[in-house]
């Protein structure tokens, strides 16, 4: 593999195809995949990853905002992409991408009702809160949901979905098995009630792997297991990451005990050490949290601790002892380390630490 010379994200398609496999072997032959790419898809490249999960058979998308899923349909994405936060200022270049907007509450309604009065049966998805308390219809709402559904023609539900809000965690298991049981009779409400039969899906990542024989339903979403995690150390070792963070050595400085390194003196050497500068800072994604001996990057095999405080463009390591020279290459996080365990020395989780690296970081496309 041809060597690094900036700070570099390689995204591992490989991986990425092993990953959704994995996940697909967990599900019957007809239940329908909803890939989550919002974020930058968790930080990679919304678009390559998208249109290479098209070619591998997802039937949905979904993005947080109208903006990403424009992105996509700009970048040649074809297959349906739902909008699960749509703001109604958005709602006129929802319809123009043909984008398909997840409807949380009735002032969302009638605005996207306003918004489609020229549109028949325009695709929306209803989204139902069954605990987790962010967004969505209560079950008490259902009645007069229905009735103004089935009195317009101008919109068709094309799916019904919940969030589970621990699926992860089995100690919350009885919590998660009361959300199922709200969405099953909202499900057994809807179904009697419309028309037509929409889609209904609840898992997300955690719950296809914890939950799948209790409420597999018709379709399922996955984000982070996409991306190579689970949250769950056995979960986690049959997903494989799908990014690597390198960067390399831009200088290095030999410090004498009592002299410092960084920013408001953040570490004072005790010892004759050495230090290397690596140009990515809290800028990229690498929070000042990482800092004063909290994180580390690998380099040749070996962990260095980040030394002071984390800039916004640099970081320094300790290398001492270590033979190395500028332009030798570091590891962020990757295979090993990966990026939740990196994430873990500064009390974070792999979501935060990955979708917040920086789109000014050059993106690697691994294809083979």
């Amino acid at each position: 593999m041809t060597k690094i010379q900036e700070t570099t994200l390689e995204i591992n398609l490989p991986s990425l195809k092993a990953n959704y496999h994995h996940l697909r072997s967990k599900l019957s032959p007809q239940t329908k995949f909803m890939a989550v790419v919002k974020a930058f898809a968790y930080g990679s490249d919304a678009s390559e990853l998208a249109l290479y999960l098209e070619k591998l058979g997802v039937d949905y998308f979904a993005v947080a905002y109208t903006k990403e899923g424009i992105k996509l349909r700009e970048d040649g994405v074809k297959s349906p992409i739902v909008v699960l936060h749509p703001l109604q200022v958005h709602f006129k270049d929802i319809i123009k991408y043909q984008l398909q907007p997840s409807i949380y509450s009735f002032s969302v309604l009638g605005s996207f009702l306003r918004a489609s009065e020229d549109q028949e049966h325009y695709p929306i998805h209803l989204k139902f809160n069954t605990g987790l308390n962010r967004l969505g219809f209560n079950a008490d709402d259902l009645e007069q949901l229905l009735e103004q559904l089935n009195i317009q023609e101008q919109l068709k539900v094309a799916s019904v979905f919940s969030h589970l809000g621990a699926s992860e965690d089995l100690n919350e298991k009885s919590f998660s098995l009361g959300q199922i049981d709200a969405f099953k009779k909202i499900k057994n409400e809807i179904t009697s009630r419309l028309p037509y039969k929409p889609l209904f899906h609840l898992l997300n990542t955690s719950g296809i792997l914890n939950y799948r024989d209790l409420a597999e339903f018709d379709m399922v979403r996955s984000g982070i297991g996409l991306y190579g995690f689970g949250n769950d150390p056995r979960f986690d070792d049959t997903l494989k990451p799908i990014a690597s963070l390198k960067s390399v050595i831009s200088q290095i400085h030999h410090l004498q005990p009592g002299e410092s390194v960084g920013y408001n003196k953040g570490h004072i050497a005790d010892r004759v050490m050495t230090t290397a500068t690596i140009p990515i800072g809290h800028a990229d994604g690498i929070s000042r949290q990482f800092g004063k001996g909290k994180g580390f990057l690998t380099l040749k095999g070996t962990k260095c601790p980040i030394v002071g405080n984390v800039c916004m463009d640099m970081l320094m390591i300790d290398v001492s002892g270590l033979e190395c020279q500028e332009g030798d290459e570091v590891i962020i996080f990757g295979e090993h380390p990966t990026a939740a365990e990196f994430a873990s020395t500064a009390s974070t989780i792999s979501y935060e630490l990955i979708t917040a690296i920086s789109q000014r970081i050059t993106r690697k496309i691994i294809s083979k």
